[in-house]
């Protein structure tokens, strides 16, 4: 349930991680909370407010270690649950931001409150996967998506490619740009579709994710230039970034190693003659493409399918 609560603050929350936060009483719900937008108030902080006196005594349950650094936005997570006494917290994963990584865990033991580890530690990590790439990695998670045909094709010969999927598959594809701090397409993309980028769902509208072009020129206003894949490096209050085409630009950050997560959405058709899903990848070897994915999960959305890998590092 506390992954499933940080899943709503996706997107929305960078630099901040998007953490989920349950309260539990006697066998009862009393509180629950997610990091909201802007990155307050934090997920213990919103499921303390709802448990009032009930959080004395309780456990709680965070998929990210409470923060234990100093914030003009508000106090640390750590002390709040100090000062509410539950007498159990079951962490997922304990924060590598060097301002907590252990702090907030040895505080909460200092205070005499119990503290479990690594409970749905590998759904939680998942989650949070853009904060931890941040911090281990420098740069966002990145997430590229491809919509083909069964034998890999993005388009016919003449460019024609709306819709190759239907529309339960793009409702997911609009559902994952509801997660993303931004979107990123080549300039190609840009001329030949000219892209809005934005979150078309009942209820999600105002998810508006920022928009990147991978270029050597100028962007269009509004839009940030990357002219190069690891221009990602630079990328500030961005934790998750979508990759969604075209097939250079696809090729151009699984070249570079750059790509974390692939969404394959195919469509049951065949296109023969058409434009590829991806252009050079830059492999030498066979052997080289091997045990670099693993799938994470496979669904059926109406008569598309749906395969997630995530990349092996």
């Amino acid at each position: 349930m506390a992954v499933a609560l940080g899943e709503r603050g996706r997107g929305r929350t960078a630099p901040n991680p998007s953490v989920g936060c349950v309260l539990v009483k006697n066998g009862r719900v009393a509180g629950r909370g997610w990091t909201q937008p802007g990155g307050r108030p934090h997920a213990e902080a919103m499921a303390l407010v709802q448990a009032g006196e009930a959080a004395r005594g309780a456990t709680i349950y965070v998929t990210l270690e409470p923060c234990a650094h100093e914030s003009a936005r508000g106090p640390a997570c750590a002390d709040l649950l100090v000062e509410a006494e539950p007498a159990l917290v079951v962490v997922a994963v304990q924060d590598p931001d060097p301002r907590t990584n252990g702090r907030g865990i040895q505080r909460l033991r200092a205070a005499g409150i119990a503290v479990e580890t690594g409970v749905g530690a590998e759904e939680a990590e998942r989650s949070l996967a853009g904060h931890f790439s941040r911090l281990r990695r420098g740069r966002p998670c990145v997430t590229l998506k491809l919509a083909m045909s069964l034998d890999g094709r993005i388009a016919l010969p003449s460019g024609e490619g709306r819709w190759i999927t239907g529309a339960e598959a793009r409702a997911h594809a609009h559902l994952e740009r509801a997660r993303a701090d931004m979107i990123l397409v080549g300039r190609g993309t840009w001329e030949a579709d000219a892209p809005r980028l934005d979150v078309r769902l009942e209820g999600l509208e105002d998810r508006l994710p920022a928009r990147a072009m991978l270029t050597r020129g100028t962007a269009p206003e509004g839009w940030t230039a990357l002219a190069s894949p690891d221009a990602v490096f630079a990328l500030e209050r961005v934790n998750d970034l979508l990759v969604e085409g075209g097939a250079e630009t696809a090729a151009a950050f699984l070249r570079a190693d750059l790509v974390d997560r692939l969404l394959l959405y195919r469509a049951p058709i065949l296109i023969g003659a058409g434009k590829a899903a991806l252009g050079d990848i830059g492999l030498a070897a066979l052997a080289d493409a091997h045990g670099r994915w693993r799938l994470h999960d496979r669904r059926m959305l109406g008569r598309d399918s749906l395969e997630i890998f995530e990349r092996q590092r």
